[in-house]
């Protein structure tokens, strides 16, 4: 059975840091693409960052050069550290997994396979 499960959300000023978790079981990182995503209020679900079988990396401009995505094959988890905090980076985020890099982009119309449930994060003083 395969299960993402994302972790690490809260309440952070802004400047602040966070780390999510995203635990898969069921499947390998080194077939399946996995996918940060995240949903604000009012607003559709984006693709943020991605990384690929291979391990690069790809990012969404509006967190290029503050979050970063990474992972780890033994423990089966992928991060996303996210620095330099704003109150726009509020919303629920959510781990995504597909075979294909463009699914778990958000620049696909294919749904990803799985997904986590998501964790909130809110970005305010």
């Amino acid at each position: 059975q395969v299960q993402l499960v994302e972790s690490g959300g809260g309440l952070v000023q802004p400047g602040g840091s966070l780390r999510l978790s995203c635990a898969v079981s069921g499947l390998s990182l080194e077939t399946y693409a996995i996918g940060w995503f995240r949903q604000a209020p009012g607003k559709e679900r984006e693709g943020i960052s991605c990384v690929d079988t291979d391990g690069s990396a790809y990012y969404k401009a509006s967190v290029e050069g503050r979050f970063t995505i990474s992972r780890d094959n033994v423990e089966n988890t992928v991060y996303l550290q996210m620095n330099s905090l704003k109150s726009e980076d509020t919303a629920i985020y959510y781990c995504a997994a597909h075979p294909s890099l463009a699914v778990v982009s958000g620049a696909s119309p294919v749904r990803p396979d799985y997904w986590g449930p998501g964790t909130q994060v809110t970005v305010s003083s």
